[in-house]
């Protein structure tokens, strides 16, 4: 069974081996090759306006995800995620089970209203999983970012709680 909790520091060597994974890597904005040294210093000291949380199977970190809430006073009631599934587990459920969870928090417990993210527009699974938890399309970014050699398009989507 999946366990969603807070990142502790000794799931960061696996939190760097998920990110290393070819799918998980590409799904993101993350470079390839990730030094232990910048995720331990990415989840060290974590802002107070951060949650990290890990999909925890047996020990072993299937999934992270990362709720941003925003700061300026205007926007408290925004937060952003990003998100990856390790490349050996996609397609399990894992998402889905992170993603509620961190949904749940935001909506729930923190007073969130709207959360936002970004997709790249090949990232069909993503963008499934996203629709199917309630986020809805609200734009193109054109030449988003640049992956593989090439600039890609992503998605804005976001899932907005009326109050």
């Amino acid at each position: 069974m999946i366990e969603v909790r807070p990142t502790e520091q000794a799931d960061i060597e696996q939190i760097r081996n998920l990110y290393a994974g070819t799918k998980a890597q590409a799904g993101t904005l993350q470079l390839p090759l990730p030094s232990l040294a910048m995720w331990q210093k990415r989840l060290t000291n974590i802002p107070s306006n951060v949650h990290s949380l890990v999909a925890d199977l047996d020990g072993r970190i299937v999934g992270q995800l990362g709720l941003v809430i925003e700061e300026n006073p205007r926007r408290k009631h925004v937060a952003s995620i990003g998100m990856a599934v390790h490349d050996d587990f996609q397609g399990q459920g894992v998402g889905s089970v992170i993603l509620a969870a961190a949904i749940d928090l935001a909506e729930n417990w923190l007073n969130i209203s709207r959360i936002e993210l970004t997709v790249y527009t090949d990232n069909e699974a993503g963008i499934a999983l996203y629709k199917k938890l309630g986020f809805v399309e609200e734009g193109i970014a054109h030449q988003f970012a640049f992956r593989n050699g090439e600039l890609v398009d992503a998605l804005y989507m976001a899932k907005v709680r009326h109050m």
